[in-house]
C-alpha cells in the first residue's frame, strides 16, 4: 500500500522549496552593482578612454547613439580620431566635488597636465533611464539627430578649419623663404625639407587632405591647394589659395580650379 502524505508534510515541503528558491535568487540580485554616481561615471569614462576602450566610454555618454549604428569598418575609420583624443587626456584626474539638481549633475574635475598647476573643469551629466551619462540635453539632441554621421561630420568640420590654419602656415612659410631667397618662392617638398612646414603634409592620415604647394615661373609666384582624401569622410570642401586669397567650394572631392575674371 502506497504511503499517503499528510497535509502538514505537504506544507513543510512547499516551505522548504520556497526557501531554496529565495536562497538561489538573493545572491544573484545582490551581485547587481548599484547605479554609478555622476563622479563614478566620470572616473570610468576617463579610464575607459585612456585604455582605448572607446565603445565602453561612449556608452557612458550622449554619444552612444552615434557609436552603436557604426559598422566595424566605420568604427575603425574613426579610431585614429578617438586615439588622438585619448592621447591628450590627462592620466591624473582628481574629482573635487559634484552638484546634483534633479536630472542634471556637474562633476568638478581637477586635471593635471605636465608641470602646470591643476585646473578645475566642470563636466556636465544628465540622468537617462536611471543612469548618469556625460553630456547635456542640447547636444544629446544634436547627436541623436545626426546618428552615426555625427563623428564624421565633426571630423569634417575640424578638417575644414585645419586646412584654413594650414594655409596660414603655408603663407608664412613662403614669406620666410622669400625673404631668404631673393624674393623667390618654393614648392611643398622644399618647404618641408627646410622644416618650414610639417612633414605629415606629405600624407593624408593626420590632415585628411591632400596638400599641394606650387611655385611656377621659376618660383616667381606660388599657389596652394587642398582636396579631401576621402570625400564625405575626411572633408567636403576643396580649397585653393594664391595672391587673391583663399577660395573653397564643394567640388565632389576634385581639386578646385579658380575661375579667371
Amino acid at each position: 500500500m502506497r504511503a499517503s502524505i499528510s497535509r502538514s508534510q505537504f506544507l513543510a515541503t512547499v516551505a522548504i522549496i520556497g526557501l531554496l528558491v529565495c536562497l538561489a535568487v538573493v545572491p544573484v540580485m545582490s551581485q547587481q552593482p548599484p547605479p554609478r554616481s555622476p563622479s563614478d561615471t566620470v572616473r570610468e569614462f576617463y579610464k575607459a578612454m585612456r585604455e582605448k576602450r572607446f565603445r565602453e566610454a561612449f556608452d557612458m555618454s550622449i554619444y552612444k547613439p552615434a557609436i552603436d549604428p557604426l559598422k566595424p569598418q566605420e568604427f575603425e575609420d574613426l579610431r585614429p580620431d578617438f586615439e588622438r583624443v585619448a592621447a591628450v587626456m590627462s592620466e591624473q584626474v582628481n574629482i573635487s566635488g559634484e552638484q546634483v539638481s534633479g536630472d542634471i549633475a556637474t562633476v568638478f574635475v581637477k586635471v593635471k597636465e605636465g608641470d602646470a598647476p591643476e585646473q578645475a573643469q566642470p563636466v556636465t551629466l544628465i540622468l537617462v533611464d536611471g543612469v548618469w551619462i556625460i553630456g547635456d540635453k542640447e547636444n544629446q539632441a544634436i547627436v541623436k539627430k545626426a546618428g552615426k554621421q555625427f563623428f564624421f561630420n565633426a571630423r569634417i568640420n575640424a578638417h575644414h578649419n585645419d586646412v584654413q590654419d594650414m594655409f596660414t602656415r603655408i603663407s608664412l612659410a613662403q614669406l620666410l623663404y622669400s625673404q631668404q631667397h631673393n624674393g623667390l618662392f618654393a614648392d611643398l617638398a622644399t618647404l618641408i625639407s627646410l622644416g618650414l612646414l610639417p612633414k605629415d603634409l606629405e600624407g593624408t592620415e593626420s590632415t585628411g587632405y591632400r596638400f599641394h604647394v606650387n611655385a611656377p615661373a621659376g618660383g616667381k609666384t606660388w599657389n596652394a591647394a587642398a582636396e579631401p582624401a576621402q570625400y564625405g569622410r575626411t572633408g567636403r570642401l576643396s580649397f585653393f589659395m594664391d595672391a587673391a586669397g583663399v577660395r573653397s567650394s564643394d567640388t565632389g572631392g576634385k581639386p578646385l580650379v579658380p575661375t579667371r575674371n
